[in-house]
């Protein structure tokens, strides 16, 4: 069998839940298991954006902390419009 081939799992849903995913799927002419399928993969997509975006500062801080290297609000703003100018700025 794949690796990858999908297995079957349950999850327990009180019933007002149920009937909610239940209305859903019959607007959209989807099964419920399409729904709950959907539904956990956007937020899962989400949910590792977030943790992708909080590592990203975790790393930054942790630079910072180690070289004490860092940059003002009004330095990049000012670099950013020498750019926009065609300037030809290295280094902010």
């Amino acid at each position: 069998m794949p690796t990858n081939a999908a297995k079957p799992m349950s999850v327990k849903l009180d019933q007002d839940m149920r009937v909610r995913i239940e209305k859903l799927a019959e607007s959209r002419h989807r099964s419920m298991h399409w729904v709950m399928r959907e539904a956990i993969q956007q937020y899962v997509e989400q949910e590792e954006k977030r943790e992708a975006f909080r590592q990203s500062g975790i790393r930054a801080w942790n630079e910072y902390q180690e070289t004490g290297l860092h940059v003002t609000l009004e330095e990049a703003d000012t670099w950013l419009a020498k750019l926009e100018a065609g300037q030809d700025v290295n280094r902010l």
